[in-house]
């Protein structure tokens, strides 16, 4: 790959597109091209094959999704299959059309098995049934790797997918119905340090950045702590003390990996720099599960997640746990054995990656 190479990012103003593009620049490459929303929708098959027709990228990053967390998986379930097949649908088949060199799709590590051993391997895909909070989700990213499989197979193409665990970083989705875990309990945590110091400024500067069910910064502070309170972060006055205490869903016992976007776009801009399909298939006459997983190979409880995130931030309340909800798969441990092998492993650790992000975020 050139540093004039045309390279489209499909979803390059998201969490993992916009560190792609950051990445690429980065390391001089200057012909990036990419399409918001409004210019160009990609469940729309007569709109990507007319700009697929027109741009000929020579390369195609495919980080455009419906994401969300376990509450939006499970309430958007027709959503969320549909509008992925159809975004995966379009790219991959044009790309195919129109010659593109190399295709990197990105899935998701829900894509396992809900019980597949524990660290999930590659091999585990398919090997029983999914969770099924996020069953659509994880369906649609399976057909997606198998379309890039059989692309490969039947047409000789070199399209390559990869697996991300959960990822977190600039540009993340700090939306409290739709975000997910890490995000999620940052925001909570910032807000309830607020309401401790009675930070009223920093709070309606937040929800006029992000408001909550149309809930802003311009509403009365009985608005505010009342949508606050729906989303778990709760106050009570006691021994005429302002207290607050954040309720989260499930145990807290489910344990999860998370890798800074920054490492995740260093890991496929190498992927596309250096990997090709040829060094994934194996010599097994049945070529399957040629994907690979991206990570950092280490997981922590949400409980400890949450005590590392209220460290950071300084919140000094009470984290409670509501057991009604459910916990998910209880862990969703990447192998990535295979990754290491592929000559790539992470640089950021969880703390200095949290540090940075709330650094950011309140920025």
């Amino acid at each position: 790959m050139n540093k004039d190479s045309k390279i489209y990012i499909a979803g390059h103003t998201g969490l993992v597109g916009s560190a792609i593009f950051r990445n690429l620049k980065s390391k001089g490459y200057n012909n990036i091209i990419g399409r918001t929303l409004e210019e160009l929708d990609l469940t729309d098959q007569t709109a990507v094959e007319n700009f697929f027709k027109k741009e000929k990228p020579e390369y195609v990053i495919l980080a455009a999704a419906k994401v969300g967390g376990i509450v939006a998986n499970n309430t958007y379930r027709a959503e969320f299959i549909y509008e992925n097949i159809q975004i995966q649908n379009n790219i991959i088949h044009h790309s195919y059309k129109n010659n593109v060199k190399k295709l990197l799709f990105l899935g998701s590590s829900c894509i396992y098995p809900k019980n597949a051993p524990q660290p999930l391997k590659e091999e585990y895909l398919l090997t029983s049934d999914l969770e099924y909070t996020n069953e659509p989700y994880a369906i649609a990213k399976i057909a997606g790797i198998k379309m890039c499989e059989s692309y490969n197979l039947q047409y000789g193409t070199n399209f390559i997918s990869v697996m991300p665990t959960n990822l977190y970083g600039p540009n993340d989705n700090y939306n409290l119905e739709k975000s997910h875990v890490l995000p999620a309990l940052l925001r909570k945590m910032h807000l309830g340090r607020c309401i401790e110091n009675n930070d009223w400024k920093t709070i309606r500067k937040d929800l006029n950045k992000f408001p909550i069910e149309n809930i802003s910064g311009e509403n009365s502070e009985k608005e505010i702590l009342g949508v606050l309170g729906k989303y778990g972060i709760k106050t009570s006055v006691i021994d005429n003390k302002l207290s607050v205490k954040i309720t989260l869903w499930g145990t807290g016992n489910p344990k999860r990996e998370f890798l800074h976007v920054d490492d995740m776009a260093d890991a496929c801009v190498h992927m596309i720099e250096n990997i090709n399909f040829s060094d994934v298939k194996g010599k097994e006459k049945e070529v399957k599960n040629t994907h690979i997983n991206i990570g950092c190979g280490e997981d922590l409880r949400i409980n400890e997640l949450a005590t590392l995130i209220k460290k950071t931030i300084g919140f000094k309340g009470e984290i409670s746990w509501d057991t009604s909800k459910a916990d998910g798969t209880m862990q969703k441990l990447l192998d990535v054995s295979k990754l290491h092998k592929l000559n790539w492993k992470h640089k950021i650790s969880l703390e200095e990656g949290i540090k940075g992000v709330y650094d950011n975020y309140i920025l």
